[in-house]
Formats: C-alpha cells, structure tokens, sequence
C-alpha cells in the first residue's frame, strides 16, 4: 500500500549548491569568504575575496543556472518534494537593504514553479547557517539584536512574495 502523502526527495543548501556568488546582485554572504580545504589544508576565512584562493561555493554545482536540468532529474527519479534554502543576500544583497532584489526573488520563484510543474512540492529553509557579510561587518551578526528585525524584514519579504506556491517553509536553528 502507498503511502500518497510521504514526500520523498531530497535536498541542498543555497550556499553550497547555486553558485554565482556575485551573479544578478546577490551581496557577499559569509561562506563566500571561505576558501576550500583539506585533510592536510585547513579552510580559511578572510574578510576580503583572497586571488588565488578556490572558494568553492563561488561555483559550486552552478544549480542558480542549471536548475532546470536537475529538477529533470529530480523528476526521473520520482521526487516528490525538494528542499532548498534562500540565499538571504541573494533577496537583500546587504542585509539591511530597503528594497529587495527583484532579480533574486525571480530567480527563487522560477526555481519554485519549476519544481510544482514537474510534480514536486518545495520546502523552503530561511535560513541554513549563512549570512550576508555586510551583517557581520556592520553588525557583529547575531551578537546584534538589529539582525532580529533584519531577518524578519527577510522573512516576511519571502512569506509575501511566494505565498500561494511555498507551503513548506522552516529555519535550521543550531543545537
């Protein structure tokens, strides 16, 4: 017997799949100031983009304009919902922004359309660990209570513009 209402699928984060890290005015987020490491190199974090540094998710998988192939492929394997999180300086490329990127909201509405045309439910993360740096530098990041109104400001821009397509929406809070 199936179970209908089991979602199936799978999943990544913004910060380690899209790529385009500088693309259609996404700000600088703090894992785009990580450089990639190893076994024997540990990961180093700068406050500026080091040349001759790989940072890895400056590229990643380049899902931000690869999306459609992979969601054909999602679908032929019979995923029945996909999660993804929000790059937050990809909607407010600062953080702290008055208006929210138009080209970053298009992006993450064609991604979500894309999904339900082919059968499959997005699950939305708010936020999975990442920051735009901007925050950080001017704000300290969490430390700074301002981040509180900043995210809901965020939040409220994404609950608003993808209402009606997103059902599912959570943020991964730390242990």
């Amino acid at each position: 017997m199936k179970n209908r209402n089991f979602l199936w699928g799978g999943s990544i984060s913004a910060s380690q799949a899209e790529g385009a890290y500088n693309k259609d005015g996404k700000g600088l987020s703090i894992i785009d100031m990580v450089t990639g490491g190893s076994v024997n190199t540990p990961r180093r974090f700068y406050p500026e983009i080091k040349e001759n540094e790989y940072y890895p998710n400056h590229t990643a998988i380049d899902f931000y304009h690869r999306y459609e192939e992979d969601i054909n492929l999602f679908e032929e394997m019979g995923l029945k919902c996909f999660r993804t999180s929000i790059a937050w300086s990809r909607i407010f490329p600062n953080g702290d922004d008055e208006q929210a990127n138009e080209k970053g909201l298009a992006f993450y509405d064609k991604l979500f359309r894309s999904l339900l045309e082919k059968g499959m439910e997005p699950i939305v993360t708010l936020s999975h660990f990442d920051l735009p740096l901007n925050l950080v530098k001017k704000y300290g990041g969490w430390k700074d209570r301002r981040l509180i109104e900043l995210f809901v400001r965020y939040a409220e821009t994404v609950f608003q513009e993808y209402k009606g397509v997103v059902k599912y929406l959570m943020k991964l809070i730390p242990r």
